[in-house]
């Protein structure tokens, strides 16, 4: 493949326009906040994102990289089709699920990231505990986007896929970290129409390709491989349910999306760009799901890519580039990739700050340094913008399939963090000990069923377990579903437990190590967190809580379970140190 310039050119430009975007945003608002609130203001973007700009930012989240070129890859394989290709309808029902039962309770309690109701209710050790897969969800999802990113590229300008990942992240992680929530929101809404015009101009070319086969024929018959609309296999049918439910009910527990519900000005506009989000989605699969199915009616031996196809040389996962860059004239082809390479980093610049916000106020601030003034989170935050915007890279030049970091992404969010997030919204009376528990027993059903893209064996074989061609065995039971409500009930289970244990007397209080129960309903103490603004943050379970003599309970959110007692309690708006 030649070196061109043109693409190069396009990169350059499409690029240059996504960083100063995000520059001229992080400017705009650099005085956002008032003083003690600037960390904030980056994270939640001073709750005052409106519903166009939020609509359009809600709906990048997911539309990336990997969503994209992930579902383009799942249409054009042999085998698989359309009919695998869950993504867009997964995601689009995790954002209307999102927007009907979770967006609420979280906006109008005034949360500052995800963690904030887990550290509310089960303390400092548990919030760090789900720190870790929230974490890893953030870092494969971002690494799933530079990959493609990568892919996309060295597509255009035939440039090593590692040095384009690297460049693409420097970019990514550059306007991130100088203007947080706002430059991300901005720079979204120019990717998105980056994304929408560059695909939707290209299609038509693509279609009218002499080598390209009318795609309505090849969506039922073979003519250069199988149907591009796919088939499951009845042996398939509960793998295929298991992964849509991961990606449905998994979509909704990240920092990501719950970033733009809590930046939302109200409760009301958080629901509303749920589901404009998921709209969105649905209509920017579109052009990928066709030209996946391009890629698949092609007689690749007429076009100037050659022999073998692009499954043989393995390189499904790039027919998105493939299509646009060798079945669209020159003009189209390096307008639409030009725009598509800018514009993936959608998702990509998303998952790094959320990654970073999680870390500076609920680990940094919250677990360790309470009393950190809101200049040095700020710097954490940027300093954690920079190291996870590393790792991701670091993570993508190691990938081999976009779509298999995409699940990966995605399980251990699904088993582990959406279970805990009913819980600790929905079901009354649970606890730290049930937490943990759910925890623990989750990750273990995930871990002993294998995982073939990581080349790990099960330790327990469910029925219809099969051997694949590396010898790897796959599950063709729901083991992930299992897993996932074995961490529900068992949260359940164990916290009402311990409830009754303790409260009946069976258990003495000096064994609540935890704090969990016996504690909860001290006089004398706040229960686990009163999440407040800023430098009024206590997190330590057994520590007096001293708020400003400007604040009032009313102006804290708080685990409402624990003030019960508030009307015979002295006022604690003017209480000093005990």
């Amino acid at each position: 493949m030649a070196f061109h310039a043109e693409g190069l050119v396009a990169i350059i430009v499409f690029y240059l326009a996504i960083l100063a975007v995000g520059i001229w945003a992080a400017w705009k608002t650099k005085n956002t906040g008032s003083e003690g609130d600037r960390s904030e203001a980056i994270i939640v973007g001073g709750r005052d994102i409106g519903l166009l700009v939020g609509g359009f930012t809600m709906t990048a989240t997911w539309v990336g990289g990997g969503y994209i070129n992930g579902t383009a890859e799942a249409v054009y394989v042999p085998g698989y089709g359309l009919a695998w290709a869950q993504a867009p309808i997964g995601y689009s029902l995790s954002l209307v699920l999102g927007g009907l039962f979770f967006a609420k309770p979280m906006r109008s309690k005034g949360y500052v990231t995800m963690l904030d109701p887990f550290q509310q209710l089960y303390g400092k050790r548990m919030g760090g505990l789900l720190f870790i897969p929230a974490l890893m969800g953030e870092m494969f999802w971002a690494a799933a986007i530079f990959s493609a990113l990568g892919a996309t590229i060295s597509v255009i300008i035939d440039i090593n896929v590692n040095i384009s990942v690297i460049i693409s992240a420097l970019i990514a992680t550059m306007y991130t970290l100088v203007g947080g929530l706002y430059s991300v929101a901005y720079t979204d809404v120019v990717q998105l129409f980056c994304i929408f015009l560059g695909l939707w101009i290209s299609v038509p070319f693509a279609m009218s390709h002499p080598a390209v086969t009318d795609i309505g024929l090849t969506a039922v018959h073979q003519v250069h491989q199988a149907p591009w609309l796919g088939s499951i296999n009845s042996l398939d049918i509960y793998t295929w349910l298991d992964n849509f439910l991961l990606l449905t009910l998994g979509g909704i527990p990240w920092q990501a999306y719950f970033q733009r519900v809590l930046s939302s000005s109200s409760a009301t506009y958080a629901q509303v760009l749920s589901f404009l989000a998921a709209f969105g989605c649905l209509v920017m699969a579109l052009p990928a799901v066709l030209i996946g199915a391009i890629g698949a009616s092609t007689a690749w031996n007429e076009t100037e890519y050659g022999v073998p196809d692009p499954m043989t040389k393995k390189e499904a996962d790039m027919i998105l580039p493939i299509v646009l860059q060798y079945l669209c004239p020159v003009y189209i082809s390096f307008f639409g990739l030009g725009a598509v390479s800018a514009a993936v980093m959608s998702s990509a610049d998303s998952s790094i700050l959320s990654a970073s916000s999680m870390f500076a106020r609920n680990i940094y601030q919250l677990s360790f340094r309470q009393n950190a003034s809101d200049r040095e989170i700020v710097w954490v935050m940027r300093i954690t913008v920079f190291l996870f915007g590393a790792s991701a890279t670091a993570m993508a030049l190691l990938a081999s399939s976009v779509y298999g970091l995409w699940y990966l992404s995605s399980d251990l969010v699904y088993i582990i963090i959406f279970p805990q997030l009913l819980c600790v919204l929905f079901i009354k009376g649970t606890n730290t000990y049930g937490a943990i528990a759910g925890y623990l027993f989750g990750l273990v059903l995930r871990i002993t069923g294998g995982e073939p893209y990581l080349y790990l064996q099960p330790l327990i074989y469910y029925p219809g377990c099969y051997p694949d061609e590396n010898n790897i065995y796959t599950q063709r039971f729901p083991f992930k579903t299992l897993a996932m409500l074995t961490s529900f009930f068992t949260n359940i289970i164990v916290s009402y437990l311990a409830k009754y244990l303790f409260e009946s007397g069976t258990l003495p209080p000096k064994l609540d190590f935890l704090d969990a129960v016996v504690a909860r309903y001290s006089r004398e103490h706040m229960d686990k967190a009163t999440l407040v603004k800023s430098d009024n943050i206590v997190l330590n379970e057994l520590a007096p809580v001293n708020p400003r003599h400007s604040l009032t309970l009313s102006s804290t959110f708080t685990n409402k379970e624990a003030f019960n007692y508030v009307d015979s309690s002295p006022d604690l708006s003017n209480t000093e140190d005990n």
